[in-house]
């Protein structure tokens, strides 16, 4: 699920990928649900392709969603980001994520990643586990 899931920088929020058109993709906003498209000199990355620096190795975004989304009982994070310090962030990070590399992991990545979070909640996308490929044999029953 996270592959067809879409930021885009420079663009607030995330965005699912709808179609593929020529040099361009068509997105929806899972914020409005507006469609518009996203042309290629856009950076425009994957949540599956995102990784967290830890002490040892990176470990995946979904990986990082998963402990969040069991921590919180699928519910979404109850902090302030306006109003929570660095010290807080790291905190809360701490416990989903006891190994996160306190030096290249900055409390904008932690922001960002408590706000992706919300807003996959909030648009009842929570199934962070990638699903399993369909063989041929099962799709013709």
């Amino acid at each position: 699920m996270l592959k067809t899931i879409l930021s885009i920088s420079g663009k607030p929020g995330l965005y699912k990928l709808i179609s593929q058109g020529k040099n361009m993709l068509i997105v929806e906003s899972l914020a409005d649900k507006k469609r518009f498209p996203a042309y290629g000199n856009e950076k425009i990355i994957s949540l599956g392709d995102i990784a967290m620096y830890t002490d040892t190795e990176d470990v995946p975004l979904k990986e990082v969603l998963l402990a969040v989304k069991k921590k919180e009982n699928g519910a979404a994070i109850a902090i302030d980001l306006k109003k929570a310090t660095a010290d807080d962030l790291r905190a809360y990070l701490a416990e989903v994520l006891p190994t996160f590399d306190r030096d290249r992991v900055y409390p904008s990545d932690i922001k960002k990643l408590i706000s992706w979070y919300n807003l996959l909640v909030a648009s009842d996308m929570t199934d962070f586990e990638d699903a399993p490929e369909e063989t041929k044999e099962e799709k013709a029953e």
